[in-house]
């Protein structure tokens, strides 16, 4: 049983072993009404998605409520890392709801943010490394029995915390943390996915300012048409 390694699992997240559908940012996704109804396309404020329906987001809200209990149930009150491990959790989690919010108006702050959100992940995950290396516990090797477990739970679209809850209320501080570092890197792994997918839509379309000006003049051709027909 192969449990020793440095707990990196990005070649395995690159090859496609994952076990995660792929996500590249809201355009994908559709924005509609109460009714249920489609709304008409913006040509300057392009449809949003709902940050609910990102695996990214998905993942980074199992991350932090799993990362909340793992500090009350194994670290002491007062220790200093528990605020550390549980804001960045919250970070990486709020911060994918935030860039989602402003990707109506603004795709740099989508981009900007959902990057703060890949950062506070990567700082979580050296902060669960560290726990079991200063106490001489082993971090799993990505090819191990259990690393390939836990990606096999995490597997589909309809994951949450109760996916876990069961190995984390039962399962000792050095299970609890491999599972977090398996977590966190497939959260990592689809926010690098959704970064390169947004910095994609930049480039093609740009920003607000730029559709502005193909919306303005557009609307002027429309009008040069008009003019003519008459």
């Amino acid at each position: 049983m192969k449990k020793t390694g440095n707990g990196n699992h990005r070649n395995d997240e690159n090859n496609g072993k994952a076990g995660i559908p792929s996500q590249d940012s809201h355009d994908s996704h559709n924005s509609q009404n109460p009714l249920g109804s489609q709304n008409p396309q913006s040509l300057i404020l392009p449809p949003r998605g709902d940050y609910q329906t990102l695996l990214s987001y998905q993942k980074s809200e199992v991350v932090y409520q799993l990362t909340f209990r793992f500090c009350q149930s194994f670290l002491k009150k007062g220790d200093r890392t528990v605020d550390q491990m549980v804001q960045a959790a919250r970070s990486g989690k709020q911060n994918i709801v935030e860039g989602s919010k402003a990707a109506t108006t603004s795709k740099e702050m989508e981009i900007k943010l959902t990057n703060v959100a890949r950062a506070s992940l990567e700082e979580l995950l050296e902060d669960y490394r560290d726990y079991l290396k200063v106490r001489d516990l082993p971090i799993w090797d990505k090819d191990s029995r259990e690393a390939q477990y836990v990606r096999k739970l995490g597997r589909g679209s309809d994951v949450s915390y109760e996916t876990y809850r069961s190995f984390v209320d039962t399962r000792p501080a050095e299970v609890v943390a491999n599972i977090a570092i398996c977590l966190i890197h497939q959260a990592n792994f689809l926010l690098d996915r959704q970064l390169q997918g947004l910095e994609k839509a930049f480039l093609q379309d740009g920003g607000l300012r730029e559709r502005m000006t193909k919306a303005r003049l557009k609307a002027r051709d429309a009008q040069k048409k008009g003019r003519g027909k008459v």
